[in-house]
This record gives structure tokens, sequence and C-alpha cells, in this order.
């Protein structure tokens, strides 16, 4: 059963939720923020969080017999997808949805870009993090409703940009229950069907894309699916087959 809290303003969800974890809060409980003003992605990075958008955290505890807990990245992935595809059919204009070329951006559609971003018309429309305290695994989801930030290194976009008028709260209502849905799956049957879901609305196998890593080497490399624990694969030019377990991906 979920919980939710939502306040008015405060610096960081997921920073709350940490404290609050540690305290004792329970799976399922969910804490949205109306407005961040210390918001952040991966890597550090500021996450711009003027009022209009979903800013919101939640919380797995993790058993003995839960798959690895960095695969709940998978896992939101795909409850966010799904919580975004319910609003998007049901705006009066809906988005275009033809049929690709093969090997090209899926345009009007929503696709998912390893590790954490969810994409509308190849631009960012989402993101998730995942911090880790004890036993709990913070999952903190920031979708783009109203507004959307100028970034220099990346195309952004939001639903309002796409004639879509969503309120956060009832926008939560669906993630929350499609995350605790996606969950149980994880939980009782493994990762294989998660890691399927998130396959089928991924970009094509033969993607172009960049890896970033971490110490600054740049990878080039065909997208090649995930490895059975949710790591990025990319075949790269010379054949071989390079696993990429942290870094930052564009589509090229």
């Amino acid at each position: 059963m979920t919980q939710h809290r939502t306040v008015a303003e405060t610096g960081s969800t997921n920073a709350d939720l940490v404290l609050l974890a540690k305290a004792g809060a329970a799976e399922g409980f969910w804490l949205r923020a109306e407005r961040q003003t210390a918001g952040r992605g991966r890597q550090g990075r500021a996450w711009v969080s003027p009022p209009g958008n979903v800013y919101a955290s939640t919380l797995v505890r993790l058993r003995g017999s839960d798959p690895q807990a960095a695969t709940l990245a998978l896992v939101a992935a795909v409850a966010l997808e799904e919580a975004v595809a319910v609003f998007l059919g049901a705006s009066p204009s809906p988005v275009r949805r033809s049929a690709p070329p093969a090997l090209s951006r899926r345009e009007g559609e929503l696709v998912l870009k390893w590790p954490n971003d969810l994409l509308l018309d190849g631009a960012k429309l989402s993101g998730i993090l995942l911090d880790r305290v004890d036993d709990a695994v913070i999952v903190g989801i920031g979708v783009n409703l109203a507004h959307h930030p100028d970034l220099p290194d990346r195309a952004t976009t939001s639903l309002a940009a796409h004639g879509v008028g969503v309120d956060p709260a009832a926008f939560l209502d669906v993630l929350a229950e499609a995350f605790a849905r996606w969950v149980g799956l994880w939980r009782g049957e493994g990762i294989a069907a998660v890691r399927a879901r998130w396959l089928e609305r991924a970009h094509p196998v033969g993607t172009a894309l960049t890896a970033r890593l971490a110490d600054g080497i740049v990878i080039d490399g065909l997208f090649d699916g995930l490895d059975p624990d949710g790591a990025l694969t990319l075949r790269l030019a010379s054949g071989e087959r390079r696993v990429i377990h942290a870094a930052d991906v564009f589509l090229l």
C-alpha cells in the first residue's frame, strides 16, 4: 500500500527520503515536492525544479532474495514510461506515432535510454536517480510536465510542449501504482520480465550510441541490448562486445 506526502518546497526529495528511510519509513512511501531548491540528477548535476513538474521519491526495502539493487533503475524506467504513456494516450491531440524506419529514432514515441532517461521525440522528458541507505534504495523521479530546462549538451522537452496538460498529483497517483506493480514483478519473478519490457520500450538494437565513462574515455558503438544484470552492451566497430556498467550515454 502506498502513502503519499506532498510539500510545497524542499531542497531535494531524495535527500529528505534518505533521512526518512533512516528513521524507518516503510516501502511504498512517496514524497513529492511542488518545488525543489537543490534538486540533483546523476553525478551531482543540478536538476532545475520550477513548480508544475513532478519531483518525487520513494523507497524500496531490500530483501535477501531480491534481484540486484541497481536493477531498480530498470523497474523505475518501465513504470515511468507506462505512466507517461497513459497521459499521452489521454491527450486530445495525441502525439504522432508513425512507424519509424529501421535503426532511426522513433519520433513521436516514448523511448527509454540507458541508464536513466525517458525521451520523447528524442528529447529528455524525465530522469531517475537512485540512492542507497542501509537496506533501502531511494528512487527519485523527475518528470517535465509543464516546463523543461534549456541544457547545452542535450535536447529537453515537456508534456506541455506536446499539448498535454497534466496535474503533478494525478501523475504521481498513476506512477506510484505502476511502480508498485513492477516492483512486485521484479521481486516475485526476477529481473528478466522487467528487462524484457525495458528492451521493448528502448531504441532498437543497432542504434548508434556514445558512452562517456567517468574517467573521460568515450566509446562509440551500436546498441546491443542489456546483459542479464541490466548493464548496457555496445557492439564496437572491431566487433568486440563491450559491457558498460556506468556512463553518460547519448544517441548519435
